[in-house]
C-alpha cells in the first residue's frame, strides 16, 4: 500500500505518524513545495523574537524522525493530481504513483489588488522564507506597517512590537480581530494595543505602496521601510482542475475526510469540513483542526472506519499579553440567550451565547483560567438547567457551572 501525502504541514505530518502506527509497512511519502523541513506556521513570531532558531519551528526535532519511522520526505511541488491513473504529476513532469492520496495542501496568503504589493520592502509572514526577509528588515525603530488585525496579523504584531519597530496596524473593520471577536472585545483589544504604544487604525486601509511607504484611504500617508499583509489566506486549489475532485471554498469532504473521489481525502486549511457548532461544512484555516483532520482521514485510509464529529471553531490569541478566545457560535444564533460581563478598565470581558440551556459560544478577553471550561461546555453540548439562569445572572460563575454540571453526569471536571 502506497500512501501519498500532499502537504507537509501540521495535517500531513500528523497524518503520517498515523498511518504509520495502523501499518508498519506501508509506504508513506510525504510532499513538500518548500526546501525546508515540516514546520509549524504558528512558530514563525518566536522566531522573528529570537526566542528560537529556524529549526525551532520544526513540527518535529531532527531529520532522523521521519527516517526512524520510514516515512520519505519529497521537497518538489504538485502541479496535478491524474485520480483516473492514480497519479499526482509534480512541476518536472515525473509522476508518483498512489494508492490512497491525502491532499493536505493548505493555503497561501491572499494578495490585495494594491498598487505597489509586489515591490521588494512587501512581504507576507507566512512562509520560514518570508520569516528571514522579515528578520532582516524589521530593525528596531524602523518604520514597520501591517495591513491586517485578524488573527494571523496580531500573531504577527507582538513579534514585530517586540523587536522595538515604529509599528502601525492598518484593519478595514471598525476593530481588531473582526472575525473572532465583537466590537466590545474587539476595541478592547485595540485599547491595549495603543496602551502599549503601537499605532492602529480601523475603518481604513492601505490603497497604494511605495518605495517610501503607503498611502490610507482616508487620505494620510505613512513611512514603511517595511509592509506586511496580514489580509486572510486562500486554499491551494488550483492544481486539483481537471483532477474531478469537487471543491467549493475548499475540497468538499463527507464525514471520514474522504472526497468525491475514491482512496481521495483531504484535511487541514485545505479541507471544506464539518464544522461541530453548525454542522455545516466549511474551511477552518486553524492548526488543531488540521491535526485533527489529518488523524481522521488517516484512520480511514488505514481501513478504519472513524467519522468527524465536527470541529469546534476555536481561537486563542495572546496579544502583548493580553489573552483573548472565542469559541464555537461566539456571535450567538437567533433567538438564544447572551450575558456579557465588560470591565474595560481591568481589560476583562465575557461573553456567553446560549441557545435554549446549551452554551454554543462564547468569547473572552483577559480570562485565561476559562478558557477550557468554555470549550469543554460547549464541545459536550451539557443541558445546564437551572446553572444558565444562574449564568444569565453572572456569567463569571461559569468554572462553577461547569463542576456542577460534570460531577452529575459522572464525569470528572
Amino acid at each position: 500500500m502506497q500512501h501519498v501525502i500532499i502537504g507537509a504541514g501540521p495535517a500531513g505530518v500528523v497524518a503520517a505518524e498515523t498511518l504509520r502506527k495502523a501499518d508498519a509497512n506501508a509506504s508513506i511519502i510525504i510532499v513538500g513545495d518548500e526546501k525546508e523541513a515540516p514546520y509549524s506556521r504558528m512558530a514563525i513570531p518566536y522566531y522573528l523574537t529570537h526566542k528560537i532558531s529556524p529549526q525551532g519551528t520544526h513540527l518535529r526535532s531532527g531529520s532522523a524522525h521521519y527516517q526512524n519511522l520510514g516515512i520519505e520526505l519529497k521537497n518538489t511541488r504538485v502541479s496535478r493530481v491524474d485520480s483516473e491513473t492514480k497519479s499526482v504529476v509534480f512541476d518536472d513532469g515525473s509522476v508518483l504513483d498512489y494508492d490512497k492520496l491525502l491532499i493536505a495542501a493548505g493555503s497561501r496568503p491572499a494578495t490585495p489588488p494594491i498598487p505597489g504589493i509586489h515591490l521588494p520592502h512587501v512581504h507576507a509572514c507566512w512562509t520560514l522564507e518570508n520569516a528571514r526577509q522579515i528578520d532582516s528588515l524589521a530593525k528596531p525603530n524602523a518604520n514597520v506597517v501591517l495591513m491586517g488585525a485578524g488573527f494571523i496579523g496580531c500573531i504577527i504584531l507582538e513579534a514585530l512590537a517586540l523587536r522595538g519597530v515604529n509599528l502601525t496596524v492598518i484593519e478595514m473593520g471598525d476593530r481588531m480581530v473582526p472575525r473572532m471577536m465583537n466590537d466590545k472585545a474587539g476595541r478592547l483589544i485595540k485599547s491595549w494595543c495603543l496602551n502599549k504604544g503601537v499605532t492602529v487604525q480601523t475603518s481604513t486601509k492601505v490603497t497604494a505602496i511605495t518605495s517610501e511607504g503607503v498611502e490610507l484611504k482616508n487620505g494620510e500617508k505613512l513611512p514603511a521601510e517595511l509592509v506586511i499583509s496580514a489580509t486572510g489566506v486562500t486554499p491551494n486549489i488550483e492544481f486539483l482542475e481537471g483532477s474531478n475532485i469537487k471543491v467549493d471554498q475548499g475540497i468538499l469532504v463527507d464525514a471520514s475526510m474522504q472526497t468525491n473521489v475514491a482512496d481521495i481525502y483531504a484535511a487541514g486549511d485545505i479541507a471544506q469540513g464539518k464544522d461541530f457548532s453548525t454542522g455545516e461544512y466549511s474551511v477552518q484555516a486553524i492548526q488543531p483542526t488540521a491535526t485533527e483532520h489529518g488523524r481522521i482521514a488517516a484512520l480511514n485510509m488505514s481501513g478504519k472506519n472513524v467519522q468527524h464529529q465536527g470541529s469546534v471553531n476555536m481561537n486563542v490569541l495572546d496579544t502583548l499579553g493580553l489573552i483573548s478566545s472565542s469559541f464555537g457560535l461566539w456571535m450567538g444564533v437567533v433567538g438564544g440567550e447572551s450575558v456579557e460581563s465588560y470591565h474595560p478598565e481591568d481589560f476583562k470581558y465575557l461573553n456567553l451565547q446560549f441557545c435554549d440551556d446549551v452554551l454554543v459560544g462564547a468569547s473572552a478577553v483577559g480570562l485565561t483560567q476559562h478558557i477550557g471550561v468554555l470549550r469543554g461546555l460547549i464541545q459536550s453540548e451539557l443541558h445546564l438547567g437551572d446553572w444558565k439562569d444562574k449564568l444569565l445572572c453572572d456569567p463569571a460563575r461559569i468554572m462553577e457551572a461547569y463542576i456542577a454540571k460534570t460531577q452529575e453526569i459522572g464525569f470528572a471536571a
